[in-house]
């Protein structure tokens, strides 16, 4: 199916980035809100956070991973004041209601319990939080319910936040199937990868080199330490293998991490056939 491209208004309620934002789509009843956790109580009275909606929680965890809660009430205001005075790891609030009355508690319930699906498929964000519980809802509800969870998903990432967005989702595509490169060197580290629009994807079960060589950055250094805490990359033999797809800025910073040197993405990256990542661009 070819994409349809979307119409989305931002509005800058007090004419700055900083206070409360709404994001709009032509021809959709629904309405999104950013706003900063310090400004919640100053724009309680409106409308938008008066009614039914679900919401995101979004700051950093104990580890300064990104982290979010996601829930959902039917007075967006009261839930949010009850986690000001609650939860301290958010520092920003995005959630999504309807300019009439199209949704009630089942429907927020409902888009709950699905949001928190996407996020935990996603893997981008901790989630410190139990299952929601998914209201039971026709075959016509949940498809109308399914296309107003489309229009957030989109309007989440269009305010700055990829929770929902799978990694497969920002690949560069050729006819329909993304170029794939790999990453080897002669002491047996191998990896395989391909473009993303977030920069690199390295690929689940890539094997990435142990030993760090002195011309490996900091910065590199601290991010494979994190990830091996975190069980992302885990020892097999003589090399770490990585537990599940890992996207990094760029395809430098992911042959770096791969060959625990310094090194250059456009020329270690290559296809089975030996072209250069540096010839694709």
């Amino acid at each position: 199916m070819i994409p349809f491209g979307k119409t989305i208004r931002l509005f800058l309620v007090d004419g700055t980035a900083n206070g409360l934002t709404t994001a709009e789509l032509s021809n959709w009843t629904g309405i999104g809100v950013k706003v900063p956790r310090i400004k919640v109580k100053d724009y309680g009275s409106r409308s938008e956070f008066q009614k039914p909606g679900v919401y995101i929680l979004i700051g950093k965890g104990d580890n300064n991973e990104d982290a979010a809660y996601i829930g959902e009430a039917e007075i967006i205001f009261e839930r949010l004041v009850h986690h000001i005075a609650n939860k301290d790891f958010w520092n920003e609030v995005i959630f999504f209601g309807s300019k009439d009355k199209y949704l009630n508690k089942a429907s927020v319930r409902y888009l709950e319990n699905r949001l928190h699906d996407l996020a935990l498929k996603a893997g981008r964000f901790k989630l410190d939080q139990n299952i929601p519980t998914r209201s039971e809802l026709s075959e016509a509800e949940q498809a109308e319910l399914e296309e107003f969870l489309a229009n957030i998903k989109v309007l989440t990432a269009t305010l700055g936040h990829k929770i929902f967005e799978l990694l497969d989702e920002t690949v560069q595509i050729d006819s329909n199937k993304p170029q794939v490169f790999f990453c080897r060197s002669s002491l047996g580290a191998s990896a395989s990868g391909t473009q993303s629009t977030e920069g690199f994807i390295l690929f689940k079960d890539s094997l990435v080199m142990q030993k760090e060589q002195p011309s490996l950055p900091i910065s590199i250094k601290a991010e494979r330490k994190t990830m091996i805490q975190d069980g992302v990359l885990v020892l097999q033999g003589e090399y770490y293998r990585l537990t599940k797809d890992y996207i990094l800025s760029s395809s430098s910073r992911a042959a770096k991490l791969v060959l625990a040197r310094s090194a250059s993405g456009p020329l270690e990256w290559k296809t089975e056939a030996g072209l250069p990542l540096k010839s694709f661009e």
